[in-house]
This record gives C-alpha cells, sequence and structure tokens, in this order.
C-alpha cells in the first residue's frame, strides 16, 4: 500500500491506486491546480477530480458558501500541518534516546574495563557471520595469512576452492600466504593449477599427513577456528595469548610438512610398507577407527580400509586384533618415523 502525506492509506481515504504521491511531492496536475487556486482564490470541486491528492493533502477545502467550489488553504498553514507531527515524533525520538542513555551510562565504565576480555573470543554462529567475520579480517590483514585447510576427500573440493578464491586478493596486494593441506591435496588438478600460478614466493603451499581442523590465522592478530564438524559455528579469537599459541602449532606442522610441488612424499620403504600404511598404522596402534583414519587423512574410508588390507598382508595378520599386537611387535613404528600422508586412490 502506498501511504500518503496525510497518513491514511490509499483506499481508506479514496485516492486510486494510479494516483500515488510521496510525503514530499505533488504532481504535475496538482500542483497546477493549487497555484492556479491560490491566484484565483478558488476552484471548481468538479476541475480536481485530476489531482484527488490536493484534497489528501488538505491543500483544499469546501467552499462554505457554495460546495461546488473548493477554496486553497495557505501555503503556511498546510506546511504547518505537516511539519507538526514530524517535528512532534523527532522530540519524542530525542527524549527517548536521552532517557536509554541516561539508563546505560553507569554501565559504560564496567563495559570499558572488560573491553579487552570481552571482545577476545567472539562466537559466530552460522555460515553468512562466519564469512562475513572471515571478509572482514581478510580484507584488513596487511602482512600476512595462515591457513590449515583438511582437505583430500572430493566432498570437501569445493570449500578448498573456495579458500584459494580468498587468497586471491590478499596475493595481489602482497601479503604473504602459507597453507597446509593434507597430501591428498595433491590429486586435485584444479588445485595444483591454482597453487602453480601463484607460486610466486608470496605464496607457500604444503602438505601433511594429518590434520585436526581448519584454522586461519590473520597478521598474527586474529584466528578464526570451527566449533562443529558441520561447521555452522566458530570462535573469532583476538587474545594474544592464543593467536600466539596457535601459530605455535601452525610452525610446528608447517616444519614436517612437504611443499606441494615437491612430488608425492610417500614411497615404498625397504620393508614393503608403504609411508601411508605407516600412518595408518600408527593410528590404529593409537586406537582409532576407520572412519577417524580415513578423517585425519584426508581420504575416504574405503581407501583407508584398502590401505589396513594391504598392511594386514604385508604383516601377516588374519585379524583386526592380531594386525595391532603385529605392529607393535614388527618395529615399524620408529620414534623418530614422519607420518606421511595418502591419496584418494586405493
Amino acid at each position: 500500500m502506498f501511504r500518503t502525506l496525510g497518513g491514511g492509506d490509499l483506499a481508506t481515504n479514496g485516492i486510486k491506486a494510479t494516483h500515488p504521491h510521496a510525503m514530499t511531492e505533488l504532481c504535475e496536475e496538482g500542483s497546477r491546480l493549487y497555484a492556479d487556486a491560490l491566484r484565483t482564490g478558488r476552484i471548481l470541486r468538479e476541475d480536481t477530480k485530476t489531482a484527488p491528492c490536493l484534497m489528501e493533502f488538505a491543500l483544499l477545502h469546501p467552499d462554505p458558501d457554495d460546495a461546488t467550489w473548493l477554496r486553497p488553504v495557505s501555503p503556511a498553514v498546510a506546511l504547518a500541518q505537516r511539519l507538526h507531527p514530524i517535528e512532534h515524533e523527532i522530540s519524542e525520538n530525542r527524549r527517548l534516546s536521552i532517557a536509554l542513555t541516561e539508563a546505560f551510562e553507569p554501565f559504560m565504565a564496567l563495559s570499558a574495563q572488560e573491553t579487552s576480555s570481552t571482545h577476545s573470543i567472539t562466537v559466530l554462529e552460522g555460515l553468512d557471520r562466519i564469512n562475513a567475520a572471515l571478509d572482514l579480517a581478510t580484507a584488513q590483514c596487511q602482512t600476512e595469512m595462515l591457513t590449515v585447510q583438511p582437505s583430500g576427500r572430493r566432498s570437501s573440493e569445493n570449500r578448498l576452492m573456495e579458500a584459494l578464491e580468498r587468497d586471491k586478493p590478499l596475493i595481489e596486494r602482497g601479503v604473504r600466504i602459507r597453507t597446509l593441506y593434507q597430501h591428498t591435496a595433491r590429486y586435485s588438478p584444479e588445485r595444483l593449477a591454482w597453487v602453480d600460478h601463484f607460486a610466486d614466493g608470496k605464496a607457500e603451499y604444503r602438505t601433511i599427513d594429518e590434520l585436526v581442523e581448519r584454522l586461519i590465522i590473520l597478521d598474527e592478530t586474529v584466528a578464526f577456528i570451527p566449533t562443529r564438524d558441520d561447521r555452522q559455528v566458530a570462535l573469532e579469537l583476538r587474545h594474544p595469548g592464543l593467536v600466539r599459541y596457535l601459530i605455535k602449532v601452525f610452525e610446528f606442522m608447517w616444519t614436517r610438512a612437504v611443499p606441494l610441488n615437491a612430488g608425492a612424499p610417500y614411497e615404498t620403504a625397504p620393508d614393503g610398507i608403504t609411508d601411508i600404511q605407516h600412518s595408518i598404522a600408527k593410528l590404529l596402534v593409537e586406537g582409532h577407527v576407520d572412519e577417524a583414519i580415513a578423517r585425519r587423512l584426508g581420504m575416504n574410508v574405503r581407501t583407508c580400509r584398502a590401505h589396513i588390507a594391504k598392511l594386514a598382508t604385508a604383516l601377516g595378520s588374519g585379524s583386526r586384533a592380531q594386525l595391532g599386537f603385529l605392529i607393535a611387535q614388527s618395529g615399524i613404528l620408529k620414534p623418530d618415523q614422519p607420518i606421511s600422508g595418502g591419496d584418494d586412490h586405493p
């Protein structure tokens, strides 16, 4: 519904829907007729049918001596009538603003004392709010962004490519980027092509066998971590101690990762067991189930179980329980044995 200057709806005021007006304007016909009425002192009611807004805006009123004529209302009077409710509303809002300010003033000093701790951890609920916070922090990033992007499964491909798209404007303005993927990232032609395109020293990409969760750190001042598996809730961390700790975690993984363009990081060892199978063996001994192992190594469960079967064959195991025992007895897990990930292919 259009709302007219007089405050009523068109239907309730008899104004046709084809003749609406904003509060601050008259139609060309209405302006002409109102000017004529002011010049002559009156106007025939019949002549105003083409501009019903004149009556709606209370710019004309019936002639007390002859109902067939209308007389114009003084522009000063009409203006005052229109301004009065607006000025009253402004005054009322000003009074309300003052009252609200006085109500919250006692708490301002307390808030100032807690500002640093209150805003050091922010809960972000929903993808829209998470992405908005990430976009803002990314736009403000000036020096370096560190990211951990668990990947490798095909279901994660779109999410990973979105992360690469977010890197582009940062790279173009000279921000250094270091990103960690799982080894399965090496089997994405799109991602490899993207990395080659930006391999100019400002962007570095490495892979490692296991990644627990996503992590983004910008300019050593703010970090983002998910808190749920569906990634619908995240934390924005600005506490200096927490951010420094997460940077140390990132650097620990970074030094153990392999440059993405360095070729395959896993080969068959002298004992006939591949590096990926060494990684699986370690996780089996730690008690992880197949689904958890697949998730941490960035492969699907079917591929993971195929590697477990090959490991069992290599060690001569006839059961899952025996496999764990044989792994422990075989000596294939040396204390200094690096863990390496695998591909998404059996």
